[in-house]
């Protein structure tokens, strides 16, 4: 762009949001349910935990477009902050952001997780952090929320990490961690016969699965009727 198009910039996408909004306001006079509604969500949980709700709202709001974007949890919570996307169904931030709101919709919970093989089963007991430190780890991103969980509890235990390979594709983690190129820490959902769980005593991770939108902006119907499918799986799964 020229200096004077990086100057409009700014102004023009604020112009395509308030026009965007706009658009939605006289939609929604109509009391109907429908139009387009931008979702982000990440690949593992779009894979795991949203099927079964996309089916069930299509079918009741067969006039809503969903566009769905698949992105890393941070990228969506960026572009929940531009405007970009109306919701995200992602990982949860370890710390909360004072201009969106933040549901927790899933608890979900970490394993330690290894090869059967693996040479760190071989010993009497099952191996502790101390162990796993030593040995090389496949891990999600360590600037990502789940890396982030991870880091930190390493860090409490003044203990570094040996990652040899860290990507934010979960199901290359497994099949990676399967083939016994390194232990890892998944979503205990996603552990199948190719791995065994590691118990380690009074050390259980876990993250926090739910819906982000912005706090200042209102939604749309199509919206609120997709938070209130995802707050009834929510009810149900605390029940």
């Amino acid at each position: 762009l020229t200096e004077a198009g990086n100057a409009l910039l700014p102004h023009a996408k604020s112009v395509q949001l308030e026009l965007a909004t706009a658009e939605r306001s006289v939609r929604d006079l109509s009391g109907e349910v429908g139009g387009q509604l931008r979702l982000a969500t990440s690949h593992h949980i779009g894979l795991h935990r949203l099927p079964p709700i996309l089916s069930h709202f299509s079918r009741d709001y067969p006039e809503v477009q969903i566009d769905i974007d698949f992105m890393d949890s941070e990228q969506a919570y960026e572009l929940i902050n531009q405007g970009k996307a109306e919701l995200a169904v992602v990982t949860l931030a370890p710390e909360e952001e004072k201009n969106l709101v933040s549901t927790p919709i899933w608890h979900d919970p970490l394993e330690f997780m290894i090869a059967q093989d693996h040479e760190l089963l071989q010993a009497p007991s099952p191996p502790g952090l101390q162990a796993l430190s030593q040995h090389p780890a496949i891990l999600p991103g360590l600037n990502t929320y789940t890396g982030q969980i991870i880091k930190r509890l390493f860090d409490r235990h003044q203990l570094s990490l040996q990652v040899t390979l860290a990507t934010n594709y979960l199901e290359t983690i497994r099949m990676m961690a399967s083939v016994g190129l390194g232990w890892t820490i998944l979503p205990r959902s996603m552990r199948d016969n190719s791995l065994t769980a590691i118990e380690i005593e009074g050390v259980a991770p876990e993250r926090t699965l739910g819906l982000v939108y912005h706090r200042g902006r209102s939604l749309s119907r199509a919206a609120q009727a997709f938070v209130d499918a995802l707050n009834a799986v929510a009810d149900q799964a605390s029940t």
